[in-house]
């Protein structure tokens, strides 16, 4: 019996060791996958960060070679613009102090013609006292010295308003240049910043519409010069630069006609901005002239943030209130052309008409005379589809 028992214990004994092995081998085995499996992620992640490793390095690389040479050499060009226009400037300002001071000199000899015309006045009274019987002669050469006198000082004269021409001709020129260097320092500003930063360059710094402005009415220029660059800020533009030229070249006298380099919003984003407010400010005129019938307000209104709609806010908008301005001083033109980036208006004798014309047709005035002669202009605009045109005839002769 004891030999039996024996026996069992040891085929007991020798299960359970057999049983542990087992558990001990399918341990191993599991402790060998996993090993295996984080070997694999491991070296799955290694390759990834390999990759990106080489991806950085071909774009340091590029950058390099192509953006870093790139910028260095455009920094050099606006540098070197930047000190011609400065150089520019400060010849600019010796030629103004030296035609100043020949303009000094030639208003002493003015005054110093004048006495001495004084001078020979009164001796041409005194020889003509003594010699007044046989005299003839000598009072012949008083009177052509006093001829010739008169002929130097109308030359002087002459002269005097020629140079005074010219300054105000060299101060318009000083005044461009200030703001093309003006402009140009914001340009090279924001090369420089977006190369170190990273970010795309600024849009507002850019010229990104145009403008014009005429009139015949001479009275009115400098007003409405203020009133048109007072709608400008208002629609949220800046003047970067302007020029002006005569219409009938260097005629004297003739009127101005003067362009605008504006800044701050593209020409696409401006037609819808003026679209809805000439439809605020022309409230009683729809597009090419028709009328709605009532006495009421008619038209479309700006919907204004804060104000429930239907009820009137209690003053028009910046923008609106400029715009209307500026179509109020035209109607008092008997002539006028104003250009806003896609905004048009013209003013003739007989009516006064508005269009938001698209980039295409915008693209056509930078290239045609006619959008200067406003009876030209006005024939050309109402070729314009309705949806573009606004006849401002009747809501400018309203009170």
């Amino acid at each position: 019996m004891t030999t039996v028992i024996l026996v069992v214990m040891c085929v007991v004994v020798g299960a359970l060791e057999l049983y542990a092995g087992k558990q001990s081998r399918d341990q191993a085995n599991a402790f060998t996958r996993r090993i295996d499996q984080l070997n694999d992620q491991v070296t799955k992640q290694n390759n990834v960060l390999v990759t990106v490793g080489e991806q950085l390095t071909a774009e340091l690389s590029r950058v390099k070679q192509d953006v870093l040479p790139a910028l260095d050499n455009r920094l050099r060009q606006n540098t070197g613009q930047v000190e011609e226009l400065a150089g520019l400037v400060h010849q600019a300002d010796d030629y103004l102090r030296t035609q100043a001071g020949r303009l000094h000199e030639l208003e002493q000899q003015r005054i110093t013609l004048a006495a001495l015309r004084r001078k020979l006045g009164e001796v041409e009274t005194s020889v003509r006292a003594a010699t007044r019987a046989g005299g003839e002669a000598a009072d012949g050469r008083v009177d052509a010295a006093l001829g010739r006198l008169a002929e130097l000082e109308r030359g002087g004269e002459e002269i005097l308003e020629l140079q005074r021409a010219l300054t105000r001709t060299l101060e318009d020129v000083e005044d461009v240049v200030a703001e093309l260097l003006q402009f140009t320092e914001g340009e090279l500003d924001d090369t420089v910043t977006a190369a170190l930063t990273g970010r795309p360059r600024a849009h507002g710094g850019a010229v990104t519409a145009t403008g014009r402005l005429w009139t015949r009415d001479g009275q009115l220029e400098d007003i409405l010069s203020d009133i048109y660059e007072r709608c400008v800020r208002a629609s949220r533009l800046e003047v970067r630069f302007r020029t002006s030229e005569d219409a009938n070249g260097t005629a004297p006298g003739s009127p101005e006609r003067r362009r605008y380099f504006l800044g701050g919003h593209a020409s696409e984003d401006l037609a819808g901005v003026f679209s809805a407010l000439l439809i605020s400010a022309g409230a009683g005129a729809r597009p090419n002239g028709g009328a709605s019938g009532g006495g009421a307000r008619r038209g479309l209104a700006r919907v204004e943030p804060g104000v429930p709609a239907g009820v009137e806010p209690v003053r028009a908008p910046e923008d609106e209130a400029a715009l209307k301005a500026l179509l109020r001083t035209l109607a008092e033109c008997s002539g006028a052309v104003v250009q806003i980036g896609p905004l048009m208006a013209v003013r003739t004798r007989d009516e006064l008409l508005c269009a938001v014309l698209t980039a295409a047709q915008s693209l056509e005035l930078e290239s045609d005379e006619v959008f200067w002669d406003p009876a030209a202009a006005s024939v050309r605009l109402r070729r314009l589809p309705s949806h573009q045109l606004w006849d401002l005839t009747g809501w400018a002769v309203a009170p």
